[in-house]
């Protein structure tokens, strides 16, 4: 499966012109972009209405470039394109959240960032790693020798954590109990992915779950 949240419909993208205030920058926004799967602040850009109507139609961020004076897509000349997952308009409808699927680095630093310390999601980094391993099998990889030993021998493993985890948490100290929390963690985002799914899914179900209040 896709290791970035598919986009459920195509943006209205005259609903969201329509929504906007252009009258205070001069026909422009700004548009904080943020990875869909670790919530990572990548980058920030500024769209026109074209921009906008671009972004919507072809599901790849598109720009208004202010310093060329034309619109750019991200990633047309490196291929590190932005797709596409959401768009929403704040509160003062003079700025946009473009969460998006990026691939490869968003930085031309070649970070996953243009701001180096941007704070995200490690589980989330974590589980796309870990698909990315159940894809690729590479060699040497202790990830990899869980995938090719089979589903059982990956739920084997949890449950050893889950044992060990439990004792940790009545007869040994914190780092210990860390530890072991942290190796259970870790097999049962493998297990998941053995079985086609992910780390997300299961965060999805929290969430369906979730009671506010």
């Amino acid at each position: 499966m896709n290791d970035a949240p598919a986009t459920s419909r195509t943006p209205d993208a005259a609903a969201i012109i329509q929504q906007l205030d252009w009258s205070k920058q001069g026909g422009l926004v700004p548009a904080v972009v943020q990875d869909a799967s670790t919530l990572r602040v990548l980058m920030l850009g500024y769209m026109d209405r074209a921009a906008v109507q671009a972004t919507c139609d072809s599901g790849h961020v598109t720009f208004f470039s202010r310093s060329r004076q034309r619109l750019w897509t991200k990633g047309e000349t490196s291929g590190h394109y932005l797709d596409l997952v959401s768009i929403e308009v704040d509160c003062d409808a003079d700025t946009l959240l473009v969460q998006v699927a990026p691939h490869g680095p968003t930085c031309h630093l070649g970070r996953a960032s243009c701001f180096p310390s941007a704070p995200g999601s490690f589980l989330a980094e974590l589980d796309a790693l870990i698909g990315a391993r159940e894809r690729n099998r590479p060699p040497g990889s202790y990830t990899t020798r869980l995938f090719e030993g089979g589903v059982r021998r990956i739920a084997q493993k949890v449950g050893e954590e889950g044992v060990e985890t439990a004792l940790a948490a009545v007869a040994q100290d914190d780092s210990a109990l860390l530890g072991e929390a942290a190796d259970l963690v870790y097999h049962l985002q493998v297990l998941l992915r053995a079985r086609g799914l992910s780390l997300q899914d299961a965060v999805a179900v929290l969430r369906e779950r979730h009671t506010p209040g």
